[in-house]
């Protein structure tokens, strides 16, 4: 398999009451990761770089891009699971409405996006980016720069498997990837840190 495409989620970032979560920043921790990730060697390949419009996406393809040379397409497609209708919610509360949030992918479980929609919003939005990028004649790898949970939906539909938590990034403060291609679909193994090079 010859991975098309990277799926980075950002790491670590400054929790606030004050401030609405798509507005939320990488902390100091979460520069220091991403930053620490440039020496992935598969970085050579990347020729154009996506993010989705949450700054704290935003924050780590910064990085990407100043390290690579390359501008960054901002896609709201590739935005976060839409849990605007709960706001901000303790850690546990958060982990609990994740939980039934994959556990009951066709309902809006408290008024938040439902798992089914914001599946079929990222992969349209990856199957775009990978399109354009491919009219240019580009042979390159796209790295997209984004979150957790659409992150976990396009691994579920990449591995054809159904969606569940189960196959969620590792409770790590984020900052991972997986490698894939759409055609033919597939996914290149398990979540990494991207922090860390083998």
């Amino acid at each position: 398999m010859h991975p098309q495409a990277i799926f980075i989620t950002h790491p670590n970032v400054v929790i606030s009451r004050e401030v609405p979560v798509p507005r939320w920043p990488l902390s100091a921790l979460g520069r220091e990761r991403m930053t620490s990730g440039l020496r992935q060697p598969w970085l050579a390949e990347v020729r154009a770089l996506a993010c989705s419009s949450e700054q704290k996406a935003i924050d780590g393809a910064q990085i990407l891009a100043q390290h690579l040379g390359l501008s960054i397409i901002q896609d709201a497609g590739l935005d976060e699971n839409d849990r605007s209708a709960t706001g901000f919610l303790p850690p546990p509360a958060f982990e609990a409405m994740a939980d039934a949030f994959f556990a009951e992918p066709e309902r809006s479980v408290r008024g938040w996006e439902r798992a089914v929609d914001a599946q079929a919003r990222v992969v349209a939005a990856v199957t775009r980016l990978l399109a354009a990028h491919r009219s240019q004649g580009e042979t390159g790898a796209l790295a997209i720069v984004s979150h957790g949970a659409v992150g976990t939906l396009l691994y579920c539909h990449l591995a054809g498997v159904p969606i569940d938590r189960r196959w969620d990034q590792p409770p790590n403060g984020g900052g991972n990837y997986f490698r894939f291609s759409l055609s033919p679909r597939a996914v290149d193994g398990w979540w990494r840190a991207f922090d860390a090079v083998d």
